[in-house]
């Protein structure tokens, strides 16, 4: 981990308290099946997974004003496959509480409860506001913490997206998630490289259902990322900054 992981992930352990009385206040039930993110994925011509992303470490603000009971509801609208909703509240000025307010507004698409998860508590927080899937970041995680908090999410019913970014994360893929993620961004730097998901896709197991996170801004990216096996797009800050992201994913589709 490098410098903004490890002061994020300080950040995360300091909020688990408060997760847990959150939790606990709310009363925890097992949730009604959730839509699939894996199958959604696999049926999908697009497989664009739009982000709902506010704010982020690196650049700052993106929509300050962005709200959740509008902009997942018109992502939906407009073609997306799947929707990731940030939830961290201090680095990307989200929250639980945008993944109820968009189911709430009529969201039935599966959602990625995207975060920085060190405990299982968080997942209990994922299963509660409405999540279909939670990321999991190999850079946060040991092996062996992986697996677990792996099996809690599917004891609660959610999928979970591995995510890797290098060579060296690569064997995190032998725990079978059911979507395995290769991020463009360094978490420690926050540099991102599209390069990045070319360079791993031969790596991971050809049955994987593979995602490439971040850095992607054009059409004939999607094309190319699908030549070589990625069947998942996760698509933030092009949409973001855009006047209406909804309409900005809908004429990125018509290109596609």
């Amino acid at each position: 981990m490098a410098d903004i992981l490890q002061q994020i992930v300080a950040t995360k352990r300091k909020e688990l308290d408060s997760i847990r009385a959150h939790i606990q206040g709310n009363g925890f039930q097992t949730a009604t099946p959730r839509p699939s993110l894996r199958q959604a994925l696999l049926s999908s011509k697009t497989g664009i997974i739009a982000e709902f992303k506010r704010r982020s470490p690196s650049k700052g603000w993106i929509k300050e004003e962005g709200r959740a009971d509008q902009i997942p509801l018109s992502y939906q609208q407009n073609g997306a496959t799947a929707i990731s909703i940030l939830t961290d509240e201090q680095y990307f000025g989200g929250s639980d509480r945008f993944i109820t307010e968009a189911r709430a507004s009529g969201v039935t698409l599966p959602i990625l409860y995207k975060n920085f998860v060190i405990d299982e508590v968080q997942l209990y927080a994922a299963a509660l506001c409405g999540a279909s899937a939670v990321l999991l970041i190999a850079a946060c995680l040991s092996k062996r913490q992986c697996k677990e908090l792996m099996e809690k999410a599917h004891a609660l019913g959610l999928e979970v997206l591995l995510e890797m970014h290098s060579e060296e994360e690569l064997d995190y893929a032998e725990l079978q998630p059911d979507l395995c993620g290769i991020n463009n961004r360094n978490l420690g730097s926050f540099v991102t490289h599209v390069e990045n998901s070319f360079r791993l896709a031969e790596q991971l197991p050809q049955d994987a259902v593979k995602v490439s996170e971040s850095g992607i801004s054009n059409s004939q990216t999607i094309s190319l990322l699908r030549s070589v096996g990625f069947r998942g797009f996760l698509i933030g800050e092009t949409f973001m900054k855009a006047p209406d992201p909804g309409l900005a994913l809908k004429q990125f589709i018509d290109d596609i």
